[in-house]
């Protein structure tokens, strides 16, 4: 991390809880942190059994064995750190990964929503509240999360986070500012309506976007630019957009011009589908409709990212119980994802291969295996040696595009064989059991028994 993070970000502070000496000071801190959330499922414990074991390597002696000096020290971190963190974890993997994802040297950023289940603590269900179709006690507070993803390097560059309640415009919404003028958004449906287009088009921010469902489009009313390409106007609506504030609608212009671009997608194997795009890029020459379909087609492997973070490195479900140590257990996990990014942009420009046909997968588990031999050498020159290896072993973890790339679905839902409860946790295991057999028992009993007078099921 030493070349990915500035030295100044996690030093000490000069004054308050984090200027004293400590066996966890802030830099160790986050280390831990980044470390436990790559091997899921890690324990604080194991964290500290982890520090306990290269504490004594160094010669630093014996440290205590339980785990309430780590878990105080994370309580400590800074959330902004984490932030600072994130962003430069992000600029790092930008820098490495060239401008590979930009069109006409313009930056385009990735805009997906998604979500993550919580412990169910009182904290969090007050906070980020479970679906109102469960039943109190059944279910698990849920946190929704917009986030800005790069499409040069795969890493996240912000994110906003809400309850089930909060629409995914009202999130994009705070992110506004975090965007920089010049930069392309490229989203779906949720964004291509009139608010987002002309919200962004007034801070100097392009927008590629599916077009929302109720848009119903008539290329005969258009100005033609080519075969289904054309230029439309749209006018804003008298009824006040719900995630602006009344100063915030007023100065939105009262027309905006978009350009509407429909095609046909067709995937060997899959039906054709209809695909209409809406977009602030006016000029054809300068962004032909070819290259904006191309660039929407690449939006499918970004989405990618969210399955890698939630099924690959375990954000499905987030562990801590309380919401700010929720929030600081979601940044380690995207910067320990925008880490992983920028490992995978350095092999990449070494050896000349297309990032996105790089396996996320299979880098992290080779920098995991890797990783546990280079801290077990002896020598600098054996360390260097094993981490050319690693790096190596990344360009050969490819995706064949078009045939065996995953699908992006999993981002969305986790696989979960076991059937939702639907009584709270504390009603008897033994009294639902009974319950269940109660209910079934006559049409098991019906159907063992038909055909076979004379015998009889006992239960």
């Amino acid at each position: 991390m030493r070349d990915f993070l500035p030295p100044p970000l996690l030093s000490a502070e000069e004054e308050g809880p984090n200027s004293r000496e400590r066996v966890f000071p802030l830099r160790l801190t986050f280390e831990c942190f980044v470390w436990q959330i790559l091997k899921p499922k890690t324990p604080c414990r194991e964290v500290v059994r982890q520090v306990q074991a290269l504490f004594r390597l160094a010669g630093r002696g014996r440290i205590d064995e339980g785990d309430s000096a780590y878990v105080q020290a994370r309580l400590r971190l800074p959330q902004e750190r984490l932030e600072m963190a994130l962003s430069a974890t992000a600029q790092a993997a930008d820098d490495r990964a060239g401008q590979a994802g930009q069109i006409n040297g313009r930056p385009v950023i990735v805009v997906d929503g998604s979500s993550t289940q919580l412990a169910d603590t009182s904290e969090n269900q007050k906070l980020y509240p479970q679906p109102s179709t469960q039943k109190s006690g059944c279910g698990f507070p849920v946190m929704k999360l917009v986030a800005l993803m790069s499409l040069s390097s795969g890493a996240v560059l912000n994110v906003a986070l809400g309850n089930l309640h909060y629409h995914d415009l009202r999130l994009l919404r705070t992110l506004w500012d975090k965007l920089k003028t010049g930069a392309i958004l490229l989203g779906d449906r949720a964004y291509g309506e009139f608010t987002t287009l002309a919200g962004l088009l007034k801070q100097g921010i392009e927008a590629v976007a599916r077009l929302h469902h109720a848009r119903k489009v008539d290329f005969r009313k258009a100005r033609r630019l080519g075969r289904n390409d054309g230029l439309f106007v749209w006018t804003k609506g008298c009824q006040q957009s719900q995630i602006l504030s009344p100063s915030e609608w007023a100065l939105l212009p009262a027309q905006i011009t978009v350009r509407i671009i429909r095609f046909t997608a067709t995937i060997r194997g899959f039906r054709s589908r209809r695909i209409t795009l809406v977009t602030t890029l006016l000029d054809p020459k300068l962004y032909p409709a070819q290259e904006l379909v191309q660039l929407y087609a690449r939006r499918w492997r970004l989405e990618l990212c969210l399955r890698d973070l939630k099924t690959t490195m375990g954000m499905e479900a987030l562990r801590c119980k309380t919401p700010d140590m929720v929030q600081k257990e979601l940044l380690a996990y995207l910067v320990a994802h925008n880490l992983v990014r920028c490992l995978i942009a350095e092999a990449v420009a070494r050896y000349s291969v297309d990032l996105e046909r790089v396996s996320f997968k299979g880098s992290l588990d080779a920098l995991r295996q890797y990783s546990d031999a280079i801290a077990k050498a002896r020598s600098k020159r054996m360390r260097g040696q094993l981490w050319e290896d690693c790096c190596s072993t990344w360009p050969g973890t490819w995706y064949a595009i078009g045939l065996t790339a995953p699908s992006p679905g999993p981002s969305s839902a986790a696989p979960n064989p076991t059937p939702c409860s639907t009584s709270p946790a504390g009603v008897s295991s033994k009294s639902l059991i009974a319950a269940a057999i109660g209910k079934a028992a006559p049409a098991i009993f019906g159907a063992l028994t038909k055909g076979h007078s004379g015998r009889f099921l006992v239960l």
